[in-house]
C-alpha cells in the first residue's frame, strides 16, 4: 500500500492543481442555469443526456442540483473558478466518492491527500464505493460556446472506477500509453480506475 501511495503521489503531483486560499476570491459568478445544464450535458452520452441529473454552482461556489434526473447518470457543470472548461458525467454509484471529494476540497484538502483520505474512509466502511465498474465521462477544452453548445479545442477521456482492481486481476498495464490504450491507475486501492485518454488533435494555427 505504501508503494502504491508513493507512486500515486508522483503521478498526482506532476499535474498542476489550483491552490485554494482565503485571501483571494475563489469563485466567479456562475452562468445562468440553462447554460450550466448545457455545459454539463456536453460530457454526457447522447442517448442518456435527457434523463441525467445535473449539478451546477450557486453564487457562493457551492454545488447544487439544478435539474432532477430520471436515469442513473449525474452530470456536473464547469467550475467557474477554474481556468478553461471541464464538465463531467458519472454513474450515480460514484456520487458518494465525488461528493466527498468536493467536501474535502472546500476544506482545503487537495492533491494526493484528497485521494488517500477517501481511500482510507472507503476501507474503513465509512464511504460507499461502486460494487460494479462505474464510468466517469470528462470533456475539457478552452471554453464553452453557449450558443452553439460546443467546446473549443474539445478533448475527451473516460475513467472506469473498479475499486481494488489490480494489474494481475485485469491484465491491464499500470503505465499510460501515448496511443491512448486503457491502463490501470492507483491499482489495489479503493480508487483504482481504468484510464482511457485517446490522443487529441492539436489545435490548428492561425
Amino acid at each position: 500500500m505504501k508503494k502504491l501511495v508513493a507512486a500515486a503521489t508522483v503521478a498526482v503531483l506532476s499535474t498542476p492543481a489550483a491552490a485554494i486560499t482565503q485571501d483571494e476570491p475563489t469563485y466567479a459568478p456562475p452562468p445562468a442555469v440553462p447554460e450550466q445544464i448545457a455545459q454539463a450535458l456536453a460530457a454526457a452520452p447522447a442517448e442518456r443526456a435527457d434523463g441525467a441529473t445535473v449539478l451546477g454552482y450557486d453564487e457562493a461556489g457551492r454545488v447544487r442540483t439544478i435539474r432532477a434526473g430520471t436515469n442513473d447518470l449525474i452530470c456536473l457543470a464547469d467550475d467557474p473558478s477554474q481556468e478553461g472548461f471541464s464538465a463531467a458525467c458519472y454513474h450515480e454509484s460514484l456520487e458518494p466518492y465525488m461528493a466527498r471529494g468536493r467536501e474535502l476540497r472546500e476544506e482545503g484538502v487537495t492533491g494526493m491527500p484528497r485521494m488517500t483520505v477517501r481511500w482510507e474512509e472507503a476501507e474503513a466502511g465509512r464511504l460507499a464505493m461502486p460494487e460494479a465498474p462505474a464510468t466517469l465521462y470528462i470533456v475539457s477544452g478552452d471554453s464553452f460556446d453557449a450558443g452553439t453548445r460546443t467546446v473549443a479545442n474539445r478533448a475527451e477521456r473516460w475513467v472506469v472506477y473498479s475499486p481494488y482492481a489490480t494489474a494481475e486481476g485485469t491484465g491491464l498495464s499500470t503505465t499510460p500509453s501515448t496511443s491512448g490504450a486503457p491502463w490501470l491507475m492507483f491499482p489495489g486501492t479503493a480508487g483504482a480506475h481504468i484510464m482511457i485518454s485517446p490522443p487529441q488533435e492539436q489545435p490548428s494555427g492561425p
